[in-house]
């Protein structure tokens, strides 16, 4: 089997690219190294629809991510994700340094962004009453927005899957060949065959790229740690807060999420390993005390999770997105660091549309634009609420207290295309376990649930993929 297509990396810029590659008529797969759709960078960031006043004017960042903003909405209620727009301030604690703030101000008007604008004094105390006092000045950027990053990413697999794009999950790419006009793509013990490879594979796409072209690229790994507090502290701020950037990046925020929670972080240091995601104490004290000098005593003992993602900081050159074709048929999404959620479908359109006028390919008449999520009963009115429950009743047993979550929901989760096989996969997909006793209660649960449906004993199931197991057997076996 040849496919046209091949894109590496399951994240929000590989699933945005499947998405819109099967608007075509084209063949697509989609190779990704882990269990899931959305495990690596993509389920562990800000959250944040960037403005796009931050990238310099003319660069791959500041194009993809006004694209991608102005897109979000409409993609939002397309494929039936969470995003709101709820604006941004960037503070400015010291009258010497409003120059630096004026020049974001001139930078997101040449990329432009609308509406931006700096307000001081009793109005922006206004717009935010729970700010330091300190603050002088903040730049305001209204069409700033938050996003669920999870269910962005899902939706755009699921509507990939639907318009026929195929995945392969535990399927790392170890090699790259071309041959007769065709790469051979090593993945997960398998050969594909394909016409054109996009490479999304996140802080692994230095990799990717140097199996196949002559310019080495290389990516440094950038850990960001965050606090996630209780919903009851998500009405403290309702923009998202951020302080001057710096060489690092966008500094440490404090933003409400779309799930009613209060974000803190990231933090911001470079790493030797791809995959170090674990949280340090001195990590988490920084951002916990970085944020308190946008927002005063902020009630850290409302923690309920930390988590640390990883950046794709590309080195040397111009500290931008590589977005493109490289080589002869192998297209580049590489480097793709903030602001890559704001990006990823901007830059899916992109690549889909070289990658179709390279081929020739013509847009499906059958496209299917639009995709339903799972009902979430916690937001549903009463009678809508019942109305399910009686068309099925595994909606009205509740198996997650914390986030209202049903058995009917988790069911649904496992059973889409791609779906749940892990913990964390229904996790992502419905929140059981992403409340205030993260699992405690309800994760034994899931797991009978998981069990059941995928007729799999609860020893093989895993928390995320791989070894990642929960049991090894039971406290009292059965003696012959």
């Amino acid at each position: 089997m040849i496919y046209d297509a091949i894109v590496i990396g399951g994240g929000a810029v590989g699933c945005a690219a499947a998405r819109e590659l099967s608007r075509y008529d084209l063949r697509i797969a989609l190779c990704e190294k882990g269990e899931d759709v959305c495990v690596g960078t993509s389920k562990a960031n800000s959250a944040i629809v960037h403005a796009g006043f931050d990238a310099m004017p003319g660069t791959n960042k500041a194009r993809f991510n006004v694209l991608g903003s102005r897109m979000m909405e409409k993609l939002s209620r397309e494929l039936d994700f969470s995003y709101r727009r709820n604006g941004a301030l960037v503070l400015c604690f010291d009258e010497k340094a409003m120059p630096i703030l004026e020049e974001l101000l001139r930078r997101g008007i040449a990329n432009g962004v609308e509406g931006l604008r700096i307000v001081a004094g009793e109005e922006l105390h206004r717009l935010e009453p729970a700010l330091s006092p300190a603050a002088v000045a903040a730049l305001y950027a209204p069409t700033s927005a938050i996003v669920c990053p999870f269910g962005m990413t899902i939706a755009l697999a699921e509507n990939a899957a639907a318009n026929g794009a195929e995945f392969f999950f535990y399927s790392r790419v170890t090699a790259i060949c071309r041959r007769d006009g065709l790469y051979e793509v090593t993945a997960g013990g398998r050969v594909l065959k394909a016409r054109t490879v996009v490479n999304a594979a996140g802080v692994y796409s230095d990799e990717i790229h140097n199996l196949v072209c002559g310019d080495k690229l290389t990516i440094q790994p950038r850990s960001g740690e965050y606090c996630l507090l209780d919903k009851r502290d998500g009405q403290l701020v309702d923009r998202t807060i951020f302080q001057l950037p710096g060489k690092l990046g966008k500094g440490v925020l404090v933003t409400p999420t779309v799930h009613g929670n209060l974000l803190i972080g990231p933090t911001a240091t470079d790493q030797a390993d791809k995959e170090a995601t674990n949280t340090t104490a001195e990590g988490l004290d920084y951002a916990a005390k970085m944020a308190g000098l946008s927002v005063p005593d902020l009630p850290m003992r409302d923690t309920i999770t930390s988590f640390c993602g990883v950046r794709a900081h590309l080195v040397g050159g111009s500290d931008d997105f590589v977005v493109g074709e490289s080589a002869d048929g192998f297209f580049d999404a590489a480097g793709i660091e903030s602001p890559g959620l704001s990006s990823a479908p901007a830059i899916g359109v992109y690549l889909a549309e070289l990658i179709a006028g390279k081929l020739g390919a013509a847009e499906k008449k059958d496209f299917a634009a639009t995709r339903r999520d799972i009902p979430h009963l916690r937001e549903l009115p009463l009678e809508e609420r019942q109305a399910l429950v009686r068309e099925n009743p595994a909606y009205g047993n509740i198996i997650c207290r914390c986030e209202q979550i049903s058995e009917g929901e988790i069911v649904d989760a496992i059973h889409r295309v791609p779906g749940a096989k892990s913990l964390d996969g229904v996790k992502r997909r419905v929140r059981a376990g992403m409340g205030r006793c993260q699992g405690g209660f309800c994760s034994p649960r899931v797991m009978d649930i998981l069990s059941r449906e995928l007729n799999r004993p609860q020893t093989e199931l895993t928390k995320s993929g791989g070894e990642s197991k929960l049991l090894t057997g039971y406290t009292k076996e059965v003696q012959a």
